[in-house]
């Protein structure tokens, strides 16, 4: 399988735990001049989506992510073909999942970088919570 079949087509989010999100995304918009794009809570957990840039990757806030290191997540066109292709170039599959926007699968890298890959089949998903401000 050739890698046009299956590379990555954009970085959508930085997903990144953070031990208090509202403090943090207050120094994304204070100081760094990020957008609020979100700020939601609910089922024990806090996020907030900012933007940096006019378009992604977003920066994606949240305090259920375990570790330290963010989460890379990428856009593919179809998350099985992407899925065969890595995995036909050594790459261990992991659990498959569904995050808002689509069928969603992350991973390690031997040196332990977090990268996630996923198919936008919910465009409308990420309008979802746009404008909300729980906090």
């Amino acid at each position: 399988m050739s890698p046009g079949e299956w590379s990555f087509e954009s970085i959508d989010f930085i997903y990144t735990p953070s031990k208090d999100v509202a403090a943090d995304a207050a120094y994304f918009v204070d100081v760094l001049h990020a957008r609020r794009i979100f700020a939601v809570e609910g089922m024990g957990a806090r996020a907030a989506l900012l933007a940096l840039t006019p378009g992604p990757p977003h920066v994606l806030l949240t305090d259920h992510l375990k570790g330290d290191r963010p989460v890379l997540v990428y856009r593919v066109a179809n998350l099985a073909r992407a899925m065969d292709g890595l995995q036909a170039r050594g790459w261990q599959r992991d659990q498959v999942f569904d995050i808002p926007h689509g069928p969603c699968c992350s991973f390690r890298t031997p040196g332990g970088h977090r990268i996630a890959i996923y198919e936008l089949v919910r465009p409308e998903a990420g309008r979802h919570f746009e404008g909300r401000f729980d906090f």
